[in-house]
């Protein structure tokens, strides 16, 4: 996370974004564990967004431009699938901004620490734009754009930043010496 800071470009969406709109249930098949599928859902990420939406996965690349996902309330509601997480996570995807969480998504990012969760009370997903430059100041908990056009408070992260940050939660439990290490 560089320092406890988040930077890229924003990628913004409204209230309600549910699972099948970052991942559709087709695509459940991919293995994740495999390079191949790893990389297969994030070249899908966002693949069930309605039409209208800027895409979000460059073709040439199969990585998406956004490192950081702004929304409004309730993001990624739906099913449980940690294909949702894992897809924005292989597609570059550092952080999502947004006013609140469903509670498996949330704890879906945590666990597979693919990217930061972020709450923040303020509809920045109405004051920043597709594209813009956005940053994530985690420790001084605040968002923003580097301009000051947009600078709001976010909620603390508290000990999710370091999950995140050790790759996810059993990752973490071992750095921290709270499980044993893998064997190997």
């Amino acid at each position: 996370m560089n320092g406890r800071i988040i930077r890229g470009r924003a990628y913004v969406l409204g209230d309600h974004i549910d699972t099948d709109q970052i991942i559709s249930a087709e695509h459940l098949k991919l293995d994740p564990s495999s390079p191949d599928g790893y990389a297969g859902l994030g070249r899908l990420a966002m693949c069930g967004l309605p039409d209208g939406f800027p895409p979000f996965v460059d073709p040439a690349s199969g990585t998406s431009p956004y490192a950081i996902i702004v929304a409004g309330d309730n993001f990624g509601c739906g099913s449980s699938r940690e294909h949702a997480v894992i897809a924005l996570g292989a597609a570059g995807v550092r952080a999502v901004v947004a006013r609140s969480y469903a509670r498996i998504f949330l704890r879906n990012c945590v666990s597979t620490g693919e990217l930061l969760p972020v709450g923040c009370a303020a509809r920045l997903n109405e004051a920043v734009r597709t594209g813009d430059e956005i940053a994530v100041w985690v420790d001084e908990r605040r968002v923003g754009t580097p301009d000051g056009r947009v600078d709001a408070p976010i909620e603390p992260v508290g000990e999710l930043a370091g999950i995140v940050e050790a790759g996810g939660l059993f990752a973490y439990a071992r750095a921290a010496g709270r499980m044993p290490a893998r064997a190997g």
